[in-house]
C-alpha cells in the first residue's frame, strides 16, 4: 500500500523544504499549493504550503504527520510557484521567506502557547515554591492558561523559569493553539419565520399585535423597507431594522419567541461595492494615438516597452485603453503604482472605466480585506484588473496579459525589509516572461537603467513630449538662497520670491504645493555654548524635534524623549534649534498667511488608513489653500487649481551621499514641478537652492532629461556602477562594535579570493548604528550580463561557512540584491 509523503513550504528562513507523512483520513483531501497545518521542531505549529507530492520517504529524518488541511483548493496558482522560485534564487532568500511575503497575513496560522494541568498531577502542591502554587491553582480552576495570564498572576514579565519547572515537576504540560486569522465577516439578517410568509397567517398574526402597538410598529416598518408586497422583496440586516423603528433589542427578542421573526445569519465580504455607471472610453489626441500604436507595434517583437511620457502628458488614458485591448481578449490585466497614496485618486478614474471587475489590494487593507480580494481572484474570477503596490505581483491571476508599471522609477517599488529584497519593476519583467505578459513602464523621468535598456534595445521605448490638450509646462525659477541669506530677505525659509508667487496665488485663489523632503519641525537641536546635540541612545543619529508631540524623536527606531531645558552635557539653557522640516514650514505659513488653510502630509500625518484619501480629497475639493509634503506630494496627483509650486531645498537632495543622488534630484524636482498647472492655467514653480547654477538644477529648469542622463552614463561607466553592473549589498549588524568590524574585514578577505575587486569594502555607513546594531557594508559588483547564479552560489557558500565560525555565529547578515 502506497505512502504519501508531502514537501512543504514552512514560512521561515530555511534553506530547504521539509518533508511530511499523509494521514490515511487526509489522502482524499492533500492538493498541491494548499496549505496545511504541520509541527516544527518540538512543540510548534505553522501553517505552509504543500509544494509537491510523491511517495519518497526523507533519507535523513523520520517525517512526521501533517496534523490538518486547511484548503478546498489551492489558494495559489502553479505559475505563482513558478516566480516564487526565481524570487528565492535572484534575490538569494528562502522560499519561506518569499511565501511570508506573498501571502497575506491573514492566511497564516497565529499560534499561542498555552498551559494546561498535567493530566498525571495528584494535587500535591507541597513541593511547590510561592510563585509555582500560584500558577497551578490557578491551573486547577481554569482549563488552561495563557502566557500573558500566566504573567498576570505572577505579576512579572519574566515567566519562563516558572513554568519550566511546572513542566518539570508534571504539574503543567505547554501546547500550541492555533487560531486563523482570517474571520469572515458574518452579518445578522431578519425575516419572518415560515408561518407568517404565507399572507393568510401573516394578516391574522398582525391583527393579534394590535395589542402590542410597538411590536406592530417594528412590524409595519419591517414590511415597508424590505419592500414584503413588491415584485423583488429585500434582505434586512438586524441593525438596520433596530435603526429604521428606532426599535429596542427587548422588542425584536419578543417577536422572536413568539416565532413571528428569525434571525439567520450571512457570511458577507468587507469590499466596497461599485454602483454608479460605467462611462465609455475617452478620446485620444493625436500624440496618444500614436502613442499606443507604437507601443503596440513593440509588443510585437518585445515583451517590454518604456513609455516615456512628460507630466501631464496622458499616460493613463494609454495605459487603460490597453488594459481593455486584454481584457476583450479574455486576459488579466496587474496595475502597479509605487504608493498607496497614488491609488487614491486612480482608483476612483478607473472604477468609472471597469467598475467592480477593478480590485484594489494594498497594505491599508486590513488583513481581512486582503484575503477576501485574493479569494475573489482565485475562486471567483471577480476581477479583469487589480490595482495596487508592489505586493499587487502576488495577487493569483490566472491568464495574465498585461502588467502596468507606472512611475517605474520610483524606489518605492523595492522592498528593504524583510526579505525578499525584491524590486517589483524588475521582478513584473520576469512575471511577464513567465506568463507570457507584456510589460508597459511609465515614467516622466525614467530610471536610468530601464532607459539604457531601450536605447539598447532591449525594451522598447515611446515617446509623449506634450501634455495633454495642449497645456503648456510649468515656468520654473531658481531662487538663490545664499543671495537672499546675505541680504537678510528671508522670510523664515522662504526666499521674497516664493514668498511673493503664494501671496500672488493665494490672492487669486489659487493652490499652492510646497515641497520639502524632511518630515517634523526641526532637524537638529543644538547647544550654542558647546555645540551639543541631542542623539537617539540606540542610532548613531540626531533626534528630529516634533512641534506637535513636544518630543525629539528617532526616525529609525522611533525613540523619543521630552524636550530637553538645558545641555546635556555643559548645562547651558542656550539650545536652538536649526534646519527645518515639514511641521516647521506648517507652522510658517500659518503665521505669514492666517487665512490660509494650510495642512501637511507627510508619514506623521497620513499613518491611519483612510488619511491619504482625506486630504487629498479636500484638497481636490480646494478646502486646501497650501499643501506642504515631503515626497508623497510628487508621485502622479492631478490637481487643477495648483498654479504654484515651491522646493525649499534642492541642495539637500543633491548632496546625499550616493551615486544615484544626481538621478533622485532630478527626477523628484520634476515630478514635483509637474503638480504645476493644468487645463486653465500656465504653472509656476520656484526651486530654492544656495547653488542655484548646479548642474542638476539647470537640467531640470532645461527639461533637459536626456542630458541628464548622458551625463550620469559618462559617470557610471567610468566607476562600473549600474547599468554596467550589477551589485550586491552585504550588511553585517552586531552589538558589539568590534566583532561587526572584525567579521566585516574577514568576510571581505574571503570574498576577494574568488571574486578579487569586485569586492568594495568594508565600509562604514554614515549612520552606523541603528536599534544598538553597529553596522559595515561590503558591495559586490558583478558582470552586467549573464545570470550570475554561479557567483551567486558561491557568495552563499561563503556566507554560510562565515556564518558557522564560532567568533562570527552572532552576527547578523542582511543580503540586498540589486540595492538602490
Amino acid at each position: 500500500m502506497k505512502t504519501l509523503f508531502v514537501d512543504v513550504i514552512l514560512p521561515l528562513p530555511l534553506p530547504q523544504l521539509f518533508t511530511y507523512r499523509v494521514p490515511k483520513v487526509l489522502e482524499e483531501s492533500i492538493q498541491e499549493r494548499v496549505r496545511v497545518v504541520v509541527q516544527f521542531g518540538r512543540s510548534k505549529m505553522y501553517s505552509g504550503l504543500v509544494a509537491k507530492i510523491h511517495e519518497r520517504a526523507p533519507e535523513n529524518y523520520q517525517a512526521k504527520y501533517i496534523e490538518q488541511v486547511l484548503d478546498e483548493k489551492p489558494i495559489v496558482l502553479d505559475l505563482q510557484l513558478k516566480f516564487w522560485h526565481w524570487l528565492a534564487e535572484y534575490y538569494m532568500c528562502s522560499l519561506g521567506e518569499v511565501l511570508n511575503v506573498a501571502l497575506p497575513a491573514g492566511f497564516k496560522l497565529s499560534s499561542e502557547t498555552l498551559l494546561h494541568i498535567h493530566p498525571g498531577f495528584s494535587g500535591d502542591f507541597k513541593l511547590l515554591n510561592d510563585k509555582e502554587y500560584l500558577v497551578a491553582e490557578a491551573l486547577e480552576n481554569n482549563d488552561q492558561l495563557t502566557l500573558k495570564e500566566v504573567s498576570d498572576i505572577l505579576g512579572q514579565k519574566t515567566i519562563m523559569p516558572v513554568i519550566k519547572n511546572l513542566i518539570e515537576k508534571k504539574v503543567a504540560i505547554s501546547a500550541e493553539d492555533l487560531k486563523l486569522r482570517y474571520k469572515p465577516k458574518i452579518v445578522e439578517y431578519i425575516r419572518f419565520t415560515p408561518k407568517y410568509r404565507i399572507e393568510a397567517n401573516l394578516e391574522s398574526g398582525i391583527n393579534e399585535l394590535s395589542r402590542a402597538p410597538k411590536q406592530l410598529e417594528l412590524v409595519m416598518i419591517y414590511l415597508k423597507i424590505s419592500g414584503w408586497h413588491t415584485s423583488s422583496p429585500r434582505e434586512v440586516k438586524k441593525t438596520q431594522l433596530y435603526k429604521a423603528a428606532g426599535a429596542s433589542l427587548a422588542q425584536v427578542k419578543s417577536l422572536i419567541s413568539k416565532e413571528f421573526l428569525e434571525v439567520y445569519e450571512k457570511e458577507e465580504g468587507r469590499l466596497s461595492v461599485f454602483d454608479d455607471e460605467i462611462i465609455a472610453e475617452n478620446e485620444l489626441n493625436q500624440l496618444q494615438s500614436t502613442a499606443l500604436e507604437e507601443i503596440k507595434g513593440h509588443f510585437k517583437s518585445l515583451q517590454t516597452v518604456l513609455l516615456h511620457g512628460i507630466t501631464s502628458s496622458g499616460k493613463t488614458e494609454i495605459y487603460i485603453r490597453l488594459a481593455k485591448e486584454q481584457i476583450k481578449l479574455g486576459k488579466k490585466v496587474i496595475y502597479l503604482v509605487p504608493e498607496i497614496g497614488l491609488t487614491t485618486q486612480l482608483v476612483n478614474r478607473l472604477k468609472i472605466r471597469f467598475g467592480n471587475r477593478l480590485g484594489v489590494y494594498h497594505s491599508k487593507f486590513n488583513e481581512n480585506e486582503r484575503v477576501e480580494t485574493w479569494n475573489n481572484a482565485i475562486f471567483n474570477d471577480s476581477y479583469d484588473i487589480i490595482i495596487g503596490a508592489r505586493s499587487t505581483l502576488f495577487v493569483p491571476l490566472d491568464n495574465l496579459g498585461l502588467i502596468i508599471v507606472d512611475e517605474e522609477h520610483e524606489t518605492s517599488y523595492k522592498q528593504y525589509d524583510p526579505q525578499p529584497r525584491y524590486h517589483a519593476r524588475d521582478a513584473a519583467i520576469v512575471l511577464g516572461i513567465q506568463t507570457d505578459a507584456k510589460v508597459l513602464l511609465g515614467s516622466a523621468t525614467p530610471s536610468i537603467e530601464s532607459y539604457y535598456n531601450a536605447q539598447k534595445g532591449k525594451i522598447g521605448l515611446v515617446k509623449l513630449d506634450r501634455r495633454f490638450g495642449d497645456v503648456e509646462l510649468p515656468d520654473i525659477h531658481v531662487a538663490d538662497l545664499k543671495m537672499a541669506h546675505q541680504k537678510h530677505l528671508m522670510k523664515a525659509n522662504l526666499s521674497p520670491e516664493l514668498f511673493d508667487a503664494i501671496q500672488a496665488a493665494l490672492s487669486r485663489k489659487e493652490q499652492v504645493i510646497l515641497f520639502q523632503n524632511r518630515r517634523g519641525f526641526s532637524p537638529i537641536m543644538r547647544c550654542e555654548t558647546c555645540g551639543w546635540t541631542p542623539e537617539c541612545k540606540s542610532c548613531d543619529i540626531t533626534l528630529t524635534y516634533h512641534k506637535y508631540r513636544n518630543q525629539l524623536s528617532c526616525h529609525y527606531c522611533g525613540y523619543a524623549i521630552p524636550v530637553p531645558n538645558e545641555c546635556g552635557k555643559c548645562g547651558s539653557s542656550k539650545l536652538r534649534l536649526a534646519g527645518f522640516g515639514t511641521e516647521k514650514v506648517e507652522e510658517d505659513l500659518e503665521i505669514f498667511f492666517p487665512d490660509a488653510t494650510v495642512v501637511r502630509m507627510d508619514l506623521d500625518t497620513t499613518r491611519n488608513k483612510n488619511s491619504y484619501q482625506r486630504i487629498i480629497q479636500d484638497f481636490e475639493d480646494r478646502e486646501i489653500d497650501i499643501l506642504v509634503g515631503t515626497q508623497m506630494i510628487s508621485k502622479g496627483l492631478d490637481f487643477e487649481n495648483v498654479s504654484l509650486v515651491g522646493i525649499l531645498s534642492a541642495d539637500s537632495m543633491l548632496s546625499y551621499p550616493d551615486f544615484r543622488a544626481f538621478e533622485r534630484s532630478y527626477q523628484l524636482m520634476t515630478q514635483v514641478a509637474g503638480r504645476a498647472g493644468r487645463k486653465k492655467q500656465k504653472g509656476h514653480v520656484i526651486i530654492q537652492a544656495f547653488e542655484p547654477n548646479h548642474f542638476i538644477v539647470n537640467k531640470v529648469v532645461e527639461g533637459d532629461y536626456d542630458g541628464m542622463v548622458n551625463n550620469q552614463l559618462i559617470h557610471r561607466k567610468q566607476f562600473d556602477y549600474p547599468p554596467y553592473s550589477r551589485m550586491i549589498k552585504i550588511t553585517l549588524k552586531h552589538k558589539n562594535q568590534s566583532i561587526v568590524k572584525n567579521g566585516s574585514q574577514n568576510l571581505a578577505f574571503v570574498l576577494r579570493k574568488i571574486l578579487g575587486n569586485r569586492v568594495l569594502g568594508p565600509e562604514t555607513p554614515a549612520i552606523s548604528r541603528i536599534r544598538n546594531f553597529y553596522l559595515e557594508n561590503l558591495i559586490i559588483k558583478l558582470p552586467r550580463s549573464g545570470s550570475n547564479s554561479k557567483m551567486k552560489e558561491n557568495i552563499a557558500e561563503v556566507l554560510d561557512d562565515f556564518s558557522n565560525q564560532k567568533q562570527f555565529k552572532s552576527l547578523r547578515i542582511v543580503l540586498d540584491v540589486d540595492p538602490i
